[in-house]
């Protein structure tokens, strides 16, 4: 039977209900290691494409949900190993350390690496953050696995990008915390000097992380 080409002119399209929601393990053996490897994907779903080509807000899809592209390192200098993440308005910038992706068989074999990153608009170092974040994923091989399997030249990585939630954004406007009144007259009544009827308190929202399903690399959900 025929796989199905779900990526069209460089976009993901579905068939309605479905969404594409794996989780890190999912991303790194079940379809980086294949593409790696040149090996048959579960399913033509993450297109190929340079993500530092194009600005985030520029890229192929939907930008209200998450985007897979596979995509190829280009090292900043020629002998170093840096990667160059410019593009044309700004440039992606790793945040916090990379994380390890561990199998689920129980054997705690590191499978892959996941590199956070935090697009900024302008020239580095006095870039402007935005709220745009990327998980750039790479596959990590035992000695094992290296000495059996001819690497290819091409540096494949897979790039989960997607536009951070901030609460109380609302018509384009940021808002870097979330607003909560408490009305001190109604905890203490008695108090008639008080002269204060409410305050207000911030609650922060760094969380950069994009949650990810435990079960299936497909699920079904139905729109609201």
């Amino acid at each position: 039977m025929e796989k199905v080409n779900f990526v069209k002119n460089g976009e993901l399209r579905l068939p309605p209900g479905f969404r594409f929601h794996p989780t890190d393990e999912e991303l790194v053996l079940q379809y980086l290691k294949r593409k790696v490897f040149s090996c048959p994907l579960p399913a033509s779903i993450i297109p190929e494409l340079h993500v530092c080509k194009s600005d985030p807000w520029d890229l192929p899809g939907d930008l209200e949900q998450e985007r897979y592209f596979f995509s190829t390192k280009v090292a900043k200098y020629p002998n170093g190993n840096r990667s160059n993440r410019a593009t044309n308005s700004g440039y992606w910038k790793a945040t916090g350390l990379d994380k390890q992706i561990v199998t689920s068989k129980g054997n705690n074999q590191v499978v892959g690496m996941k590199k956070t990153l935090v697009f900024y608009r302008g020239k580095p170092p006095n870039g402007s953050r935005t709220d745009w974040i990327m998980h750039e994923y790479r596959l990590i091989l035992n000695a094992s696995q290296s000495q059996s399997h001819v690497v290819p030249m091409e540096n494949w990585v897979l790039c989960r990008i997607f536009l951070k939630r901030r609460i109380g954004a609302k018509n384009g406007e940021e808002s870097n915390s979330k607003v909560v009144f408490y009305d001190f007259l109604a905890q203490n009544k008695t108090d008639s000097s008080s002269s204060v009827a409410s305050g207000i308190t911030h609650e922060s929202d760094e969380h950069e992380e994009s949650s990810s399903s435990n079960t299936f690399p497909y699920t079904i959900r139905r729109k609201p």
